[in-house]
């Protein structure tokens, strides 16, 4: 099976019911999408799939065959921090960091669309994506610095408007 990962191709040779995250952590090597429940309910799996974003824990490998799946690893360009990292480091956000990709992930895709939520629009966006550390008041503050650097540097990497539902 074919697919984009992070920009480049890539063919795995898995049966194509097994969710994405497994092919990502296992069969490519990409770490830092992190298992959380493998229900789709933390978040922490999140990736984009041509933009939009997705739990990869209970996306079907079927389900991204001759997509564009992007990981954090893509999101910054060429060694740089996208600015929603950048923003998370200023903040000191991550308390254990296991969840961070996937708030970050999102967080990238809510600015996509929205380049000056309200707290009530991050709390909104990112309600799927739990912290066992409780670091929201950290996250909250990180995307609204997020959003003050992006508009910055418009030329920061943007991902695609997410559709309704959250990407579940």
């Amino acid at each position: 099976m074919k697919l984009r990962v992070d920009g480049r191709e890539v063919e795995v040779d898995v049966p194509e019911d097994v969710p994405l995250l497994w092919v990502l952590r296992e069969e490519l090597g990409v770490r830092e999408v992190k298992f959380g429940c493998g229900k789709a309910l933390c978040g922490a799996c999140t990736v984009h799939v041509d933009g939009q974003p997705r739990r990869s824990c209970v996306t079907g490998l079927a389900d991204v065959e001759g997509r564009e799946v992007r990981t954090i690893r893509s999101i910054g360009a060429e060694g740089m921090l996208h600015p929603v990292q950048q923003a998370w480091v200023e903040g000191n956000v991550p308390q254990c960091g296991y969840c961070q990709a996937g708030q970050i992930m999102s967080t990238v895709a809510l600015l996509a669309v929205n380049p000056k939520p309200t707290d009530e629009d991050i709390d909104a966006a990112l309600s799927a994506n739990l912290c066992r550390c409780g670091t929201y008041p950290r996250i909250r503050r990180a995307v609204h610095r997020a959003a003050e650097l992006l508009a910055q540097s418009p030329k920061a990497p943007k991902a695609k408007a997410p559709k309704a539902g959250g990407g579940r």
